[in-house]
């Protein structure tokens, strides 16, 4: 295989236009086309679906995409490791991020990378729904959970820590819980599976926050529309600290069982397919994000401040 025929398919899935990968590449819309119909051939696979109106990935092309970027990945190292030129930053980067965190923290820095490396293109896709990076063709995404998937790498932008918090106007109206066990006595704010969350103090359990032993008449699986939810009144959630700092700080907000925490496992990670070479494009994205996010932690400098 030719390396700058899978440079073209590889820029012809992010585009999903053929004519407009070879151009980038400085090739005509019928060569791009025939030397991607010879990958194919080699592969002995369709890799796109063409029609007259627009370009697909084929499954076997999407299941090849993440090769292909490795391929080039290595081929750019191995060139930098002979003195060939450096590690030249370019391409689309395909990030996948909670909204909530995203437009919070990650959205108002962008202009600055972008800035900061004039050949990359980002393709965000910001929502609490849990994208799969492998199947998505992402490059990189940020989840708060534990890394349990052995096809994926990570590395730990920040701790999320949550804890319990209601608006100053229910907690007049419904009384403070003094324990864990009052808990089952409030209007508890839920995510779809309502699953159960151990509380702990000092490392230690305490108990529970538990929407199925509580009344739960509001479920939210998008974490700032709880938040809202709860600063007017609708009852106790489970929020990270990121979220509710400065809901906090103002009064909006009152942290229940101030002296509990939410025990459930959960860091901020950035996360990406396993390969023996991060692209130039990823590693620059996450040196990024660990700089302004990860090592300043902007809510607990506002928090202190």
């Amino acid at each position: 295989m030719e390396i700058e025929n899978l440079r073209l398919f590889v820029l012809a899935a992010e585009k999903l236009n053929i004519g407009a990968a070879g151009r980038d590449l400085g090739l005509v819309p019928a060569v791009a086309s025939t030397r991607l119909a010879k990958l194919e051939k080699e592969l002995g696979t369709d890799l796109l679906h063409r029609s007259t109106r627009k370009v697909a990935l084929s499954q076997s092309g999407a299941e090849f995409l993440p090769f292909a970027r490795e391929i080039l990945a290595q081929e750019a190292a191995a060139r930098a490791a002979l003195g060939h030129g450096g590690m030249e930053v370019t391409g689309t980067l395909r990030f996948a991020a909670p909204s909530s965190f995203a437009q919070l923290y990650i959205v108002p820095i962008l202009p600055d990378f972008l800035a900061e490396h004039p050949g990359v293109s980002l393709d965000m896709r910001l929502s609490d729904t849990r994208f799969n990076l492998i199947e998505g063709s992402f490059d990189l995404a940020l989840r708060s959970a534990p890394l349990e998937d052995s096809n994926l790498k990570g590395r730990k932008l920040a701790d999320d820590t949550r804890v319990l918090c209601a608006s100053p106007g229910y907690l007049e109206e419904h009384g403070t819980p003094a324990s864990p066990a009052d808990l089952a006595k409030h209007r508890l704010i839920a995510f779809g599976d309502k699953s159960p969350r151990t509380l702990i103090r000092n490392g230690e359990p305490a108990g529970l926050f538990d929407p199925r032993q509580a009344e739960c008449r509001l479920v939210l699986d998008d974490g700032f529309s709880q938040k809202l939810a709860t600063m007017a009144g609708a009852g106790i959630s489970m929020n990270s600290i990121w979220s509710v700092h400065r809901e906090l700080g103002t009064g909006q907000l009152v942290h229940v069982l101030p002296d509990l925490q939410v025990d459930d496992g959960s860091v901020l990670w950035l996360i990406y397919p396993q390969a023996n070479v991060i692209s130039p494009k990823v590693r620059a994205f996450i040196e990024f994000l660990m700089n302004r996010i990860g090592k300043a932690v902007p809510w607990l400098k506002a928090s202190a401040g």
